[in-house]
């Protein structure tokens, strides 16, 4: 979201200059010791420079995203064998060298110019008008401080003019447009027909040396892979815990000490219409009073509700207490008076109020126990960890550890590196990380580290037997093989009766004739096009199509498991007009791509001669790596 907020110039070469800044990684190599600066700097170019700092926050704020995006997070290590340290530094490298150029050409901007390029970025207005409690809240949902967003966005705005004095006039040349448009839109129309693999008939099954032959050329992909016997033992407050041992007297005094866990707080959805001044307001007011609804007065001025609507909120969620105030002293369906908040005069209506509310213990007892017995579970699962840790350190094996303590480890007799048995069912493991390759990476008799096992958990494991891969022998995989080898024989009888089908029609025969004597449909496909598959076709069998003139005989995948066999029978070359709607995503496209590289080109050539400086051993600390790697 940081990247988003740094948009807030809002045009095309703003949007370029934070996005496409992941450069050649060569910089890396420049310069790797600083020459006489300090030391809590990341990098250097020119007069300018990046701290440590920045590129923490910036390197951390990446990593979460990508855990976002991902499903878990990355460590400051992970991340750096995917690069993507490289790839924040040289961002950073990008802005500061831009900034220094800034400097150096005396490249300035008003206060008046930069405060109205902020209050005319989308994100921060509320019905088409700068609303400033949104950019509040933005900031603060990243941390960061009103005085450093201003700061970044006169920065990016100063690198805008040198970024749109290079490439602001730059276009698409129209004869890349005709022709990637003349590629994409191009259609051709076909007539087809389908071969289903039950046009072969009947397949016999294969003598002993056909199959022998055909298993000892795909033995592989019928081998036994190595599979490993576990003792699992499980340390958890959840495993532990044991809610029939809190009484009703402790849950009912839990309930009261936290009863504010269970109460619900009057909440109100509030719909809000800003003015420019009060006598609009007191003009709208007036209206109300005569008849007219809330809606017609969002309808007169072009409202929708995601412009008005505030959300359910309680009291003390209101950003501005004097529309708090208000809001709370209506019924619901009022409309308010003229209220003077923080930043405009407004007209309020109370859409929905979800009046105060307590849950009563009998309702929460049961969870309130369950509570109770895991936090106490807890203190247990810490002292456990550490006298099983003691026992494991003495050899003793995790059976006789469970025995011990009271424990019930779980026994796998056989798990493969992809989770299943020996039979290839998938196998029931408790949900610790890693837990697999770190059991592959083991071995019979090796204490291993505990795993954690959720937040407050732990897993051990031990290796008790390996069985190694091994090339089965055809009599344990014969049903296997005999399918897998009928299969094969089917697909290559099919091909062939679809490439013998194919050469009919480039000999001259008609689809038409050739589709009677087998009793196919001729199917039509009046606009193929590149890359985009259809109900019969997938997408590389209509590419397929556009290989040759009219005319052109195609064998190819049909959907199914089926081969289709297709002649093309016209070509529809697309029109060609600059102005038209369809090529305006291709113009804007193509200008983007060539903008992006001429303003790359221009950022690398800055750096060139600034010259750049790294950090490498401040950067290594950060990631957790040292400076050899």
């Amino acid at each position: 979201m940081l990247d988003a907020l740094r948009k807030g110039a809002g045009t095309w070469v703003a949007k370029i200059f934070l996005v496409l800044l992941v450069f050649s990684f060569a910089i890396w190599g420049i310069a790797d010791v600083f020459r006489g600066f300090s030391s809590s700097t990341a990098a250097k170019v020119g007069n300018a420079e990046v701290s440590l700092t920045d590129f923490d926050r910036a390197y951390r704020l990446e990593l979460d995203q990508i855990g976002r995006q991902i499903g878990r997070p990355l460590s400051t290590t992970e991340g750096a064998q995917f690069g993507i340290p490289q790839q924040v530094l040289s961002r950073l490298i990008a802005d500061a060298a831009m900034n220094d150029e800034a400097n150096r050409l005396n490249i300035g901007l008003s206060d008046t110019e930069l405060a109205r390029m902020i209050q005319s970025t989308p994100q921060f207005q509320r019905g088409g008008t700068y609303d400033r409690n949104r950019l509040l809240e933005t900031l603060r949902q990243n941390g960061i401080r009103e005085e450093q967003f201003v700061e970044d966005q006169r920065a990016v705005a100063r690198r805008m003019q040198i970024a749109e004095g290079a490439t602001g006039a730059m276009a698409a040349p129209r004869t890349m447009l005709e022709a990637i448009n003349a590629y994409e839109n191009e259609t051709r129309a076909a007539r087809y027909i389908l071969i289903a693999p039950t046009a072969v008939g009947e397949i016999a099954a294969p003598d002993e040396a056909a199959l022998t032959t055909f298993y000892e050329e795909r033995k592989a992909e019928f081998r036994a892979p190595e599979t490993r016997a576990l003792t699992l033992l499980e340390l958890s407050p959840e495993r532990l815990a044991n809610a029939g041992e809190v009484s009703d007297e402790e849950a009912r005094a839990e309930y009261d000490r936290t009863i504010d866990r269970y109460r619900n707080d009057e909440r109100r959805r509030v719909r809000q219409i800003p003015f420019t001044d009060s006598a609009e307001a007191e003009a709208a007011a007036a209206e109300l009073a005569a008849g007219k609804t809330f809606a017609e007065l969002m309808a007169a001025r072009n409202l929708k509700d995601s412009d008005v609507d505030l959300g359910l909120l309680t009291r003390d969620k209101f950003l501005d207490p004097a529309v708090a105030e208000a809001a709370f002293a209506l019924p619901q369906g009022a409309t308010s008076q003229p209220v003077k908040g923080r930043f405009s005069t407004l007209i309020l209506e109370v859409a929905e109020i979800q009046p105060a509310s307590t849950q009563p213990f009998e309702a929460v007892r049961d969870e309130i126990k369950a509570d109770l017995a895991t936090r106490r579970a807890e203190q247990e699962v810490s002292d456990l960890h550490d006298e099983i840790e003691d026992a494991r350190a003495s050899g003793a094996l995790l059976g006789e550890v469970a025995s011990r303590f009271g424990l019930q480890p779980v026994t796998i007799p056989a798990v493969d590196a992809a989770g299943r048995d020996a039979a290839g069912a998938p196998v029931t493991l408790p949900p610790a990380r890693d837990l697999l390759a770190k059991a592959f990476e083991s071995d019979v008799g090796v204490e291993n580290d505990a795993l954690a096992l959720g937040t407050r958990g732990f897993l051990w494991f031990d290796v008790t037997a390996v069985t190694p891969a091994r090339d089965r022998d055809l009599s344990e995989v014969r049903p296997a093989v005999v399918e897998a080898w009928l299969q094969a024989e089917r697909t290559r009888k099919l091909g062939e009766l679809a490439l013998a089908t194919a050469e009919r029609l480039r000999k001259g025969e008609t689809l038409e004739a050739v589709a009677a004597e087998k009793g196919l449909e001729v199917r039509q496909a009046p606009a193929l096009k590149r890359n985009l598959a259809t109900e019969d076709l997938p997408a590389e069998t209509s590419s397929q199509a556009f290989a040759g003139p009219v005319g052109t005989v195609i064998e190819a995948a049909g959907a199914g498991g089926t081969r289709a066999v297709l002649v093309v029978d016209s070509i529809a070359t697309p029109a060609f007009f600059v102005e038209a709607e369809e090529i305006k995503p291709i113009d804007e496209m193509i200008t983007r791509q060539l903008q992006s590289s001429l303003l790359s080109q221009l950022i690398n050539e800055v750096e060139a001669q600034k010259g750049v400086e790294i950090n490498q051993a401040g950067i290594a600390q950060i990631i957790g790596t040292n400076t050899q790697n």
